[in-house]
C-alpha cells in the first residue's frame, strides 16, 4: 500500500557495491507511507448465527437448499488440531476460482446491506489428506443437499471422498471440511459454496462506501483485501503464496459502473463477467460497483483510466493523476527493464477508504485525497502526496504483484521497494521538485524515532512469529515502510514473475552484481553477511568519531539507554558493517568502512555525507564545537541535507545522553540565518518534542519567546518575497518553508502573523463563497484563526467542512477544527467521531489524534479513548496504522508518573478486548513515557537556561 533516496541502512552498501555506473541496472529498495484496514464487529455472522437472511434467488441460480447455517464449533479452546492453527497446511494448492457476487445497494427487510455469492475453487492435492481448510470470515453458508456447507467434486478419474463433517471455526477464520477418505496426491478437485455476507461500512473485505451527490445518497460496493480480508468476501486460500487465477462475475443494477481486477468497463446490462486474471494472490483482488464516471488516455498501448464521483470528474479533479500516470508507468518500465504486464491501469478514488491507497493489480484504490487534485483547493503538499502515492502503487504492479512475498514476515520486501522507488517515480513526474532529498525527513527521521526503542523489531521476522491477522497488521509500521534501501537487478523480477519470494533471493542477486562488476567488499564479507545484520536484528548504530585519534566505534543506539537490559539478544551482538562517507573541512573524502578507522582531520569533519547510511553520528566535543562554529559563520559550506542531519542527530543524541541538551539546542541558534526548508523542518520536528514535554509547564513562555525570535527573519523574508503574502514562492521546498514560517510565527504569538490570519478568516466568514486564503496556507490559517477565536469561528469551520465537496478541502478543515482552545467544543468534536454521518469512519482515529495534539485537547482525547475503547476497537479496528497511530498519537505528550500509571492501567483493563494492530504501540507508549519522565527531570533546568539566551 501507499509513500527517498539518500538514506537507509543499505544505501552505503549499495553505493559501494554498485557505484554510479550500475544505477541503470539496479532497482532500489526502501519504504514509506501507510496503510490501514478497519473492521466492524457489529454484525458477525460467524458468532452463533446472524440476523442476515439470504434471498431465495442466489446469484446465477443454485441447486442448494435455501437454508442458512448455524456454525458448529467442535472445539471451544485452542487445541493442536489443524483448524485451531492460523496457517494453512501445505496439502492443497489452488489453481483457479470462479466467483459470482451480487451486492445489494439498498437495505433489505432487516435494515442491512448484504451481498450474496456463489463460488467454486479448483485445487490440487499436493500431500495426502482427509481435511480441507479454506479461509472464511463473517460469511453464512447455504447448506447443500447432504446438509454440509460445501460440495466437493473430483475432476479426475478418482472419485472424491464424501464430506464427514463441515463447520466454521471463527477464531482462526476457517471453513472446515472433514472427509471420509483421503484426497489423492496429484489429483484436482472442485469445491463449491453458496454464501451471504454483510456489505458493511467496516472498510474491510467487500464493503460499502456512501456519498451524496446532487442531494442523492449513493452507495459504492468496493473492496479492501489486504492483508487478510479476502476471506470476508468469499471462501479462499487467503495467503499470499496461494496464487491462483480468478474468473469473476458481478451482478449489479443496469446503470452502475463495474470495476474488476483485470477489466474495468461501463455497461448498461447485467451481469458483467470479466476476463480471467493473471496468477495472483487473494489480497490483490478488487471489484467495485459504483455510479462513477471516468477519464482516460492511452500510453504505449496501456489504457489508463481515472474513476471518481461524476462531479469530481466533471470538475477536472482527475486530470493531474491521468497526466502523471503515463510518464510514471513508462519510467518504471525502463527502470525495471520489464514491460507493464497488464493491458490497462485503472485508478479509482473512494469516499471511504481506510488506507491511503492499495495496489490491487490493475485496479488501484485510493482515498479521494490521494488521487484527486483541484488547483483551486489543493496545496503544494497535496500535489506531492498524489504524485508519490501514485508512484508507490504503480511500483507495486511489478514488485509486490508480479513478484510477491511468500509470507507476511517479509512485508518489508514489498513496501520497502515501493517506498524507495516512489521518490524516483515522482521525481520523473515532477523533476523540478528535487523530491528525492525529502527521504531524509519523510523516512529516515520517521523510522529512527521507532527503531531507537527497545520495543522495536527486526525488518524480517520469523514466519512462526507472525500467525494471527492482528500480528500481520502490526507489521504495517514505520519499520517495514521506512527502514530499508537496497538494490536488485531487473532479472530478479523476471526470475520470480508470478511467483513468491523471500529476502535471501534478493541478496543472491546483489552478490551477482558484486561479482560481475569486480567491486570489493570488506575482507571476508559477502552481501549476505552485510545485509543480514541490517535485516535480522532490530535497531541501528550510533557511530562515534574521535577526530583527534581517528578512532571510530559503534554502539546500538537506544533513545533510553536504561532499556538496554530488555533488548532481546542478537546473533550479531548489535554490531553492523557500516560504510562511512565523509568530508574534511568541506572537501569530500574517499569512502571507507567503519572497521578501517581512518577518519581524521585537523579541522571540522562531517560524516554520513548526504545521509547515505542508516546510522547516527556522534563526535568528540572539539569537533562538535567546530561544527557549531561553521553553522554560525558559514552554514552553507555544510550540505543542506547534513544541516538537517546535524540538528536531528544532536537532539536525539542528547535524549540518549551521548551529549548534553544545551549542545543540541545550540544547533538551532544559527537558524535566524537559515532559509532552506530541510534544516528548519528538522529543527521544528525536534523542538516539537520540547513543546510536548513543557507546554504544560512554566518553561513554555520562555520557549515561545526563543522560537519567535528565531522565526522572525524567516517570516519577514517570505513576507517580502511574496509581496506581503499575496503570492507564493516558486520553489517546491520554498513553498513548504513559507508554510512553516507562518505556522510558527502565529503559534508563538507574533502579532503581525495573527492579525494576518485572523483577517483572512474573518474576510472568508463575511463572504463564504469567496475564500481569499491560498490553498498552501489554508491548514495553517484555519488552525490559527480557530485557535484565536471562539464558537463562531469553530461553527463556521464546521459548516464549511460539512459543505465541502472536495475531500482535500474537507481534510484541511477537519484538522483545523481540532485547534480550538475551547474544551467544550473539543468534547463535542470528540463525540462527532463516533457518528459516521459527521466524521467518516476512515477519519475517526486521525481526528482524535488531531485533538490530542492540541495541549487543551490532550487530556480530553485520552479520557475519551479510554472510556470508549471497546466501541472504538469494535467499530474502527483492524487497520494496520489506525490503532497504532491512535495510541501513539494520544499518548505522545505523556511525561508524568501519573500518566504512566494510567497508561499501564489502560493496558491491563483492556487485556481481554485487546488492541489489535495497536498492541505493540501500547508497549512503545509505556517505554516512551518512562523515558520522557526521566528526560524531563534531567533536562528541565538546562532547557530553561538555554532558552533564555540569545545567539
Amino acid at each position: 500500500m501507499g509513500g527517498g533516496f539518500y538514506i537507509s541502512k543499505f544505501v552505503g552498501v549499495v553505493g559501494i557495491v554498485f557505484g554510479a555506473g550500475a544505477v541503470a541496472t539496479v532497482i532500489a529498495l526502501a519504504v514509506v507511507y501507510s496503510q490501514e484496514v478497519a473492521k466492524n464487529e457489529a454484525v458477525n455472522p460467524t458468532n452463533g448465527g446472524s440476523t442476515i437472511k439470504p434471498p431465495v434467488t442466489t446469484p446465477g441460480g443454485s441447486t442448494v437448499k435455501p437454508q442458512i447455517t448455524t456454525p458448529v464449533i467442535p472445539t471451544t479452546a485452542p487445541s493442536n488440531e489443524p483448524w485451531d492453527k492460523y496457517r494453512l497446511p501445505d496439502t492443497l494448492k489452488p489453481d483457479h476460482y470462479n466467483l459470482t457476487l451480487w451486492p445489494r445497494l439498498t437495505v433489505n427487510a432487516q435494515g442491512l446491506y448484504i451481498f450474496t455469492g456463489k463460488s467454486y475453487v479448483v485445487f490440487q492435492c499436493v500431500k495426502e489428506t482427509d481435511l480441507i481448510l479454506i479461509h472464511s470470515n463473517k460469511l453464512n453458508y447455504t447448506k447443500w443437499e447432504d446438509d454440509h456447507l460445501a460440495k466437493l467434486s473430483a475432476l479426475g478419474s478418482t472419485p472424491a471422498p464424501t464430506i464427514k463433517k463441515s463447520w466454521l471455526q471463527p477464531t482462526t477464520q476457517f471453513l472446515v471440511l472433514e472427509l471420509n477418505g483421503k484426497l489423492a496426491v496429484g489429483e484436482s478437485y472442485q469445491l463449491d459454496t453458496v454464501f451471504v455476507g454483510e456489505l458493511a461500512d467496516d472498510l474491510g473485505g467487500f464493503y460499502r462506501s456512501v456519498y451524496t451527490e446532487e442531494g442523492e445518497e449513493k452507495v459504492v460496493a468496493t473492496t479492501q483485501m489486504q492483508p487478510t480480508d479476502a476471506r470476508k468476501a468469499f471462501p479462499c486460500f487467503d495467503e499470499p503464496a496461494m496464487k491462483a487465477i480468478f474468473h469473476i462475475t458481478l451482478l449489479h443494477p443496469p446503470t452502475t459502473v463495474k470495476c474488476c481486477i483485470m477489466i474495468l468497463i461501463k455497461t448498461f446490462y447485467c451481469p458483467t463477467s470479466f476476463d480471467e486474471t493473471k496468477k495472483m494472490s487473494t489480497y490483490l483482488l478488487a471489484f467495485i460497483v459504483s455510479d462513477y464516471d471516468y477519464i482516460n488516455s492511452t500510453n504505449d498501448n496501456v489504457l489508463i483510466r481515472i474513476y471518481a464521483r461524476k462531479k469530481a470528474i466533471a470538475d477536472g479533479q482527475g486530470e493531474y493523476a491521468l497526466n502523471k500516470t503515463g510518464p510514471i508507468l513508462k519510467f518504471f518500465e525502463k527502470y525495471y527493464n520489464a514491460t507493464y504486464p497488464l493491458p490497462k491501469s485503472d485508478q479509482i478514488a473512494l469516499p471511504d477508504f481506510n488506507a491511503g491507497a492499495m495496489e490491487n493489480w490493475g485496479l488501484i484504490t485510493y482515498r479521494e485525497t490521494a488521487l484527486l487534485y483541484d488547483p483551486k483547493m489543493s496545496s503544494n503538499s497535496n500535489k506531492e502526496r498524489i504524485a508519490t502515492i501514485i508512484a508507490h502503487e504503480l511500483a507495486h504492479m511489478w514488485f509486490g504483484n508480479l513478484v510477491t512475498l511468500r509470507w507476511w514476515n517479509d512485508l518489508w520486501l514489498n513496501e520497502g521497494f515501493a517506498s524507495y522507488v516512489e521518490y524516483l517515480g515522482a521525481n520523473e513526474a515532477e523533476p523540478d521538485w528535487n523530491i528525492k532529498d525529502l527521504i531524509v525527513l519523510g523516512d529516515v527521521h520517521r523510522v529512527f524515532a521507532v527503531d531507537a526503542l527497545a520495543s522495536s523489531h527486526p525488518l524480517s521476522s520469523r514466519e512462526e512469529d507472525i500467525q494471527k491477522p492482528e500480528q500481520i497488521s502490526e507489521l504495517f509500521d514505520a519499520i517495514s515502510y521506512s527502514k530499508v534501501r537496497s538494490s536488485v537487478f531487473s532479472t530478479y523480477l523476471n526470475t520470480f514473475a508470478y511467483d513468491n519470494t523471500v529476502y535471501t533471493d534478493l541478496w543472491d542477486h546483489l552478490q551477482m552484481a558484486v561479482n560481475s562488476t569486480g567491486t570489493s567488499l570488506p575482507t571476508g564479507q559477502t552481501v549476505h553477511s552485510i545485509m543480514n545484520r541490517w535485516v535480522l536484528q532490530m535497531g541501528f548504530p550510533v557511530v562515534t568519531i574521535n577526530t583527534t585519534t581517528g578512532l571510530i566505534n559503534q554502539q546500538h543506539f537506544l533513545l533510553d539507554p536504561s532499556t538496554a537490559g530488555s533488548v532481546p539478544p542478537s546473533d550479531f551482538n548489535y554490531e553492523w558493517i557500516v560504510p562511512i562517507r565523509w568530508m574534511n573541512t568541506g572537501f569530500v573524502q574517499q569512502q571507507t568502512w567503519l572497521e578501517d578507522k581512518t577518519v581524521t582531520g585537523n579541522n571540522w569533519i562531517l560524516a554520513n555525507l548526504n545521509v547515505s547510511g542508516y546510522y547516527r553520528v556522534n563526535y568528540d566535543n572539539t569537533n562538535w564545537e567546530r561544527l557549531l562554529g561553521v553553522l554560525s559563520s558559514n552554514h552553507e559550506s555544510i550540505p543542506v541535507i547534513n544541516r538537517a542531519q546535524l540538528v536531528d542527530d544532536a537532539f536525539n543524541l542528547a535524549r540518549a545522553k551521548y551529549i548534553n541538551t544545551t549542545l543540541a539546542l545550540r544547533t538551532t541558534k544559527y537558524l535566524r540565518s537559515e532559509r532552506e526548508y530541510m534544516p528548519w523542518e528538522s529543527a521544528l520536528d525536534n523542538l516539537d518534542f520540547f513543546y510536548l514535554m513543557f507546554d504544560r509547564s512554566e518553561i513554555y513562555g520562555d520557549m515561545q519567546t526563543y522560537l519567535k525570535y528565531q522565526i522572525e527573519p524567516l517570516f519577514k523574508h517570505f513576507g517580502n518575497i511574496t509581496e506581503n503574502w499575496t503570492e507564493v514562492p516558486t520553489g517546491h521546498m520554498d513553498q513548504y518553508n513559507q508554510v512553516n514560517a507562518i505556522r510558527v510565527a502565529c503559534s508563538t504569538g507574533m502579532e503581525e502573523c495573527q492579525t494576518l490570519t485572523k483577517g483572512w478568516y474573518s474576510q472568508w466568514m463575511k463572504d463564504p463563497t469567496n475564500n481569499p486564503i491560498h490553498p498552501n496556507l489554508r491548514t495553517t490559517v484555519y488552525c490559527s484563526a480557530i485557535a484565536a477565536g471562539g464558537a463562531a469561528e469553530w461553527e463556521f469551520g464546521w459548516d464549511q467542512f460539512k459543505a465541502a465537496t472536495i475531500a482535500i478541502e474537507a481534510d484541511k478543515l477537519r484538522s483545523a477544527l481540532a485547534c480550538t482552545k475551547q474544551p467544550w467544543l473539543l468534547n463535542k468534536y470528540l463525540e462527532y467521531t463516533l457518528d459516521a454521518n459527521k466524521i467518516r469512519k476512515q477519519d475517526a482515529t486521525s481526528t482524535i489524534v488531531y485533538i490530542a495534539s492540541n495541549v487543551v485537547g490532550q487530556s480530553l482525547a485520552w479520557d475519551f479513548m479510554r472510556d470508549r475503547w471497546n466501541y472504538i476497537f469494535t467499530q474502527y479496528g483492524g487497520g494496520s496504522f489506525s490503532f497504532s497511530n491512535l495510541i501513539n498519537g494520544v499518548t505522545k505528550r505523556f511525561s508524568t508518573e501519573f500518566e504512566l500509571k494510567q497508561l499501564k492501567q489502560f493496558q491491563a483493563d483492556n487485556s481481554e478486548v485487546g488492541f489489535g494492530s495497536g498492541t505493540l504501540a501500547v508497549s512503545q507508549s509505556i517505554e516512551r513515557t518512562t523515558a520522557n519522565i526521566k528526560w524531563v527531570a534531567e533536562n528541565k533546568d538546562s532547557v530553561q537556561t538555554c532558552k533564555n539566551s540569545k545567539p
